[in-house]
């Protein structure tokens, strides 16, 4: 799908028109949005806008990392949206000029259709240009990595909330988990915090000087998500270091018990098996209280093994 939406030099709105009529109006800025565009439309924009052949195959051709290129007459800026559902990146292009704005994204994507709202109902937006149409895109998509974030706050401090109900087991498999989608998160917007950095920086693009303010801020914003992903990686570092060591304690338990088990059966088997040997003359098997008198010397050595290891503190654990 391609729409098109253009502001002319009287702030006026134009909605619903093909490209070739974009000529016709003395325009101030438009923008062309080609959402999950269909291979007519890919040829379309190959054909018609005459961008750089490098840029269109970044375009087309998935790198799932922020970039930003500069060209003749316009700049080619990928960014990152996020899969709120597996937390994998969304690729969106965008090739900005001092009079429009082209996006390009293969998925459908909320942060996009809020921008075309807010740039059409937002009369005061339209002298702002098309650089603030790329600013309002950016700071859609990075707005939306907050719900991921405390998602994963409200997982962490579920599983604290609920520890003694709960398998040890599930909760380190359910940490690791989370440490996975930080992992995913980081990356994306470690690499999205570099790319407005050199935005933000950068003395070559179209129209952004007199919007720096705006993607400073984006910048802020991007700090407080990398500072608050290392915080939930330290609690759930901590929290894996904690119910590993607690396993370990346990299977350490375990492996006490077992041992005073196996400690305390020795001496028994060696009684039984002295006394399953098969000699002709072994003058305790005619006593006629044999067979008690055994049993009862391997009761008293087990019970008195066992009090002298819990005594030694074995059980203690």
């Amino acid at each position: 799908m391609i729409r098109i939406l253009a502001i002319t030099k009287d702030l006026k709105p134009i909605y619903n028109l093909s490209l070739e009529e974009l000529s016709k109006y003395d325009l101030s800025w438009f923008w062309v949005d080609f959402s999950v565009p269909s291979q007519e439309e890919i040829k379309f924009l190959e054909k018609n806008f005459h961008f750089h052949h490098l840029s269109i195959e970044d375009c087309l051709f998935s790198l799932n990392s922020p970039k930003l290129d500069y060209y003749d007459n316009y700049n080619f800026v990928i960014l990152n949206a996020l899969n709120q559902e597996n937390l994998d990146p969304i690729e969106v292009s965008l090739f900005v000029s001092d009079n429009y704005i082209v996006s390009y994204h293969s998925i459908e994507l909320n942060e996009i259709d809020e921008a075309w709202k807010r740039a059409i109902m937002n009369e005061k937006d339209w002298n702002k240009g098309s650089t603030y149409i790329a600013h309002q895109i950016l700071d859609k998509v990075v707005d939306q990595f907050f719900p991921a974030i405390y998602k994963i706050e409200d997982r962490i401090n579920n599983i604290e909330s609920n520890i003694e109900g709960q398998s040890l087991h599930r909760l380190i498999d359910e940490v690791f988990k989370i440490r996975g989608d930080l992992i995913k998160l980081r990356k994306i917007i470690n690499s999205m915090r570099d790319l407005v950095y050199r935005i933000v920086n950068s003395e070559r693009l179209y129209g952004f000087k007199e919007h720096k303010l705006y993607f400073s801020d984006i910048h802020d914003h991007l700090l407080k998500l990398s500072s608050m992903i290392e915080s939930s990686r330290e609690m759930t570092s901590d929290m894996r270091d904690n119910y590993l060591s607690i396993n370990s304690t346990r299977m350490n338990k375990n492996m006490m018990v077992l041992t005073v088990i196996t400690t305390i059966f020795i001496p028994l088997t060696f009684i039984v098996g002295v006394y399953g040997m098969n000699f002709e003359y072994m003058p305790e098997l005619s006593w006629k209280y044999g067979y008690p008198g055994v049993l009862l010397v391997m009761a008293i050595i087990g019970i008195v093994m066992f009090y002298w290891f819990k005594r030694k503190g074995w059980f203690d654990i």
